[in-house]
């Protein structure tokens, strides 16, 4: 059974950082593209950033570029989203889903599994 399971949202002061980790079991993870997908209340579910199996090969929404941060450690098989300069705009669940195989990375209707999602506010 695979499972996907999302910590570190929170609540922070615009400015300021967040980690954001996905503990993955049940795949055989290191051969899974792996993302971060965010919705807001009201809005479609959108993906912020994408890496590949290797790790090598990253890729990130115009609205976070510069400020997250994605990376993967596949001997611990975790996800992290390192969030800084973080904006009001960022508010809203955030969710790690896996791929076997992503045409589109940033599309949702591309991933296999998916986690129940962390919260993360962000106060102006």
């Amino acid at each position: 059974q695979v499972q996907l399971v999302e910590s570190g949202g929170g609540s922070v002061q615009a400015g300021g950082s967040l980690i954001l980790s996905c503990a993955a079991s049940g795949l055989k993870y290191s051969s899974y593209t792996m993302s971060w997908f965010r919705q807001a209340p009201g809005k479609e579910r959108e993906g912020v950033a994408v890496i590949y199996p290797s790790g090598g090969r990253t890729y990130y929404a115009d609205s976070v570029k510069g400020r997250f941060t994605i990376s993967r450690d596949n001997a611990k098989n975790t996800l992290y989203l390192q969030m800084n300069s973080l904006k009001s705009e960022d508010t809203a669940m955030y969710f790690c889903a896996a791929a076997a195989f992503a045409i589109q990375p940033l599309r949702p209707n591309n991933y296999n599994y998916w986690g129940q999602g962390t919260q993360v506010t962000v106060s102006s």
